[in-house]
């Protein structure tokens, strides 16, 4: 039979009819045969490719070296206060009078103390403070002598109170100038007494008694006239010459006895009525006395009055840092004020530098610098560090809170060249290198680093060629 029975219009419709059999059956074995392969085809089309340089372009800037760290604002130089002894008449005195030792008036918290300030009240009797760094030990009073009562004159001079020379010896007007002291304030001072009174008195009594038994014993006698044998006449003479020699002794005795004790008869200050502190003014931190109790062991605690963030760094980064560092604070409700360093390490660490100039490295940039307040030794371990806030405005209320605390400790001079940390390997020469792509192979160039920062370097070009825009590698 003929495919092409018909006219001319039923040929050419089977003749399209077969190419287009034929072109889709083609097409298919293409499309079969372009996504069908072999083992080994298949093996290498998944291998991952060759690995190349991972780089980083060299870039142009300045660079700043930061220790931050977190930090607690308070104040500064803590101190515990306690009393050195009794207020008013100890019961030593032999005063009748003399009353129980119970806090009646408390430190205030928060208040401010100067010098001639009263701290609380025991027992009706005011506790003072003094500037001195002689600690208050022992009760002061007339016949008196050290450095403890220098410090009391001076105090005394301040206040307006003038004691007379500055000597260190309490004398009659030392004791003047601590009545109008204590008048001033509105308190009684700590005269003498009615105990000391009466002591007073018998003992102007027995010198009164001793001088009228002297001129009696000078006046006494009369058989040594001259009648009588030789030897009644000379037996006479030798007991009046004992009974002067006796009252005259009586007389020695009492008379010392009176001086001893009128040297120190007037006004005192009880040991337990003043407290010397260091510095002046002192803020009242936190307050241990209760009233009505006794004033045993700490009554407060006191600080300055100057606002201070207390915080902790990693000895590395304490290593960097130098006394008068600028420091930078800020606390969470966006407070920012300006701080210096003021200690770096414990309280006897050595203070450091006092300039805060880092050392210029020599690729021209300022180096973080050598070792700080940090002792050696493990450079992890942690580093104490004060800041003082000059004028901390209304961080004076925020004592507790956290800060954040920023200390620049080096910076480049403009903007320099700057690489990753991870693209710069020293040598076995111990030179410091960078790799350099460059028309698909990796130069190496010799390098001199500077300050780092934020895993950053500062990097001068020796010996060869390193420019802005380059392409370091830093991994593969």
């Amino acid at each position: 039979m003929s495919l092409f029975r018909g006219g001319p219009a039923n040929r050419g419709r089977t003749v399209a009819l077969i190419v287009g059999v034929v072109t889709f059956v083609g097409a298919g074995g293409w499309f079969a045969g372009s996504q069908m392969q072999s083992p080994a085809d298949a093996a290498a089309a998944h291998q991952v490719p060759k690995a190349g340089p991972v780089t980083i372009a060299v870039v142009r800037q300045k660079l700043t070296a930061s220790v931050v760290t977190q930090g607690s604002v308070e104040f500064g130089a803590p101190h515990a206060i306690s009393l050195s002894g009794p207020v008013g008449s100890p019961d030593a005195s032999g005063d009748a009078q003399a009353t129980a030792q119970l806090v009646t008036k408390l430190p205030t918290e928060g208040a401010t103390l100067r010098e001639g300030s009263v701290l609380m009240q025991v027992s009706g009797r005011p506790v003072f403070v003094l500037r001195g760094p002689v600690p208050m030990y022992r009760t002061l009073g007339p016949g008196m002598s050290g450095d403890d009562v220098r410090q009391l004159q001076g105090a005394l001079r301040r206040l307006g109170h003038d004691p007379g020379a500055v000597s260190g010896n309490y004398r009659q007007g030392t004791a003047a100038a601590v009545n109008h002291w204590y008048e001033s304030k509105g308190y009684t001072p700590l005269e003498p007494g009615a105990a000391d009174a009466s002591r007073l008195g018998d003992l102007q009594a027995a010198v009164s008694q001793a001088q009228l038994a002297l001129l009696s014993a000078r006046n006494g006698g009369g058989t040594g006239s001259g009648s009588g044998s030789g030897a009644g006449s000379g037996s006479d003479a030798a007991t009046r010459a004992l009974e002067l020699h006796a009252a005259q002794q009586q007389l020695n005795q009492a008379n010392a006895a009176l001086s001893a004790f009128t040297a120190g008869y007037g006004t005192k200050v009880p040991a337990g009525e003043v407290v010397f502190l260091p510095d002046l003014p002192v803020r009242v931190d936190k307050v241990k006395a209760r009233l009505g109790a006794a004033p045993d062991g700490e009554v407060a605690t006191v600080t300055s009055a100057d606002v201070v963030v207390q915080a902790v760094v990693p000895g590395t980064d304490g290593a960097a840092l130098r006394k008068g560092m600028a420091a930078r604070i800020e606390t969470g409700d966006g407070t920012r004020v300006n701080g210096v360093v003021s200690r770096v390490g414990g309280p006897g660490a050595p203070a450091g530098d006092t300039t805060g100039d880092a050392e210029k490295g020599a690729g021209g940039e300022a180096d973080a610098g050598d070792g700080g307040g940090s002792a050696p030794g493990d450079p992890s371990a942690p580093v104490p560090v004060v800041i003082s806030v000059p004028d901390p405005g209304t961080l004076r209320n925020q004592a507790g809170l956290s800060a954040k605390v920023t200390v620049d400790v080096g910076a480049s001079k403009g903007a320099v060249l700057v690489v990753p940390l991870a693209a710069v390997r020293t040598s076995a020469d111990g030179q410091a290198r960078v790799g350099v792509l460059r028309a698909g192979k990796v130069v190496d160039v010799r390098v001199t680093v500077g300050l780092s920062a934020a895993g950053l370097v500062a990097v001068t070009a020796d010996g060869g060629s390193l420019d802005e825009g380059d392409q370091v590698v830093v991994g593969t």
